[in-house]
């Protein structure tokens, strides 16, 4: 792996990282309620699921997901129901002002699991590390290496949604307000679980 590499690299996976997705919605909703700092903690369970992901694909989960129909099946209905709760949680989430936020605790979880549910990101890994790993060396240390500096990537990434959000939530938002910013997100949440349940097996 080369520094010309390293330096593609870099910017690709920020752009990768800042793309809007489940979990990106889910810390920018989250920090309108919650604020910039616990959701900026929550992100930290993003990230450790992640690296979960590098090892598990530098491992070879790979092969068992484009091999494997019933893995790649059983994964994908999980993450599906995962998103389809979440969005019910945001459609019916009480909006009053008096209701608590959510701790930084609850939004780690939330954040691992999102993540960790969709076969997407695991795909993602798979086929975008490797078109950065030079052959001719090692390839194992150099896919934790790559997937070291996604992670931070998709940290730095995370951290414009949430800091969005933040802005977003310093305003005085009324029940309304956040009633409709729930909805959309319940609604995106939707969205991505239909998109899931239609995507198929890598070939």
């Amino acid at each position: 792996m080369t520094t010309e590499h390293v330096l593609i690299f870099v910017p690709a996976a920020l752009l990768l990282g800042a793309s809007p997705g489940a979990n990106n919605l889910l810390a920018f909703v989250s920090a309108t309620k919650a604020g910039w700092r616990p959701t900026a903690k929550g992100v930290m369970g993003r990230l450790a699921a992640w690296a979960v992901l590098v090892v598990l694909a530098s491992l070879g989960l790979d092969v068992v997901l484009r091999t494997s129909e019933m893995a790649f099946v059983a994964l994908k209905w999980m993450g599906v129901g995962y998103l389809v709760f979440l969005a019910w949680r945001f459609w019916r989430a009480d909006t009053a002002s008096d209701v608590a936020a959510p701790d930084a605790s609850m939004l780690m979880r939330r954040e691992f699991f999102t993540l960790l549910g969709n076969p997407k990101a695991y795909l993602l890994l798979t086929a975008f590390l490797p078109q950065f790993v030079n052959e001719a060396e090692t390839i194992l240390p150099q896919l934790f290496i790559l997937g070291g500096l996604y992670i931070v990537a998709e940290g730095f990434a995370a951290l414009i949604w949430v800091t969005a959000g933040s802005l977003v939530g310093g305003y005085a938002l009324t029940p309304f307000r956040r009633r409709m910013i729930n909805r959309t997100a319940a609604g995106v949440m939707g969205s991505a679980a239909v998109l899931l349940a239609r995507s198929e097996r890598a070939a």
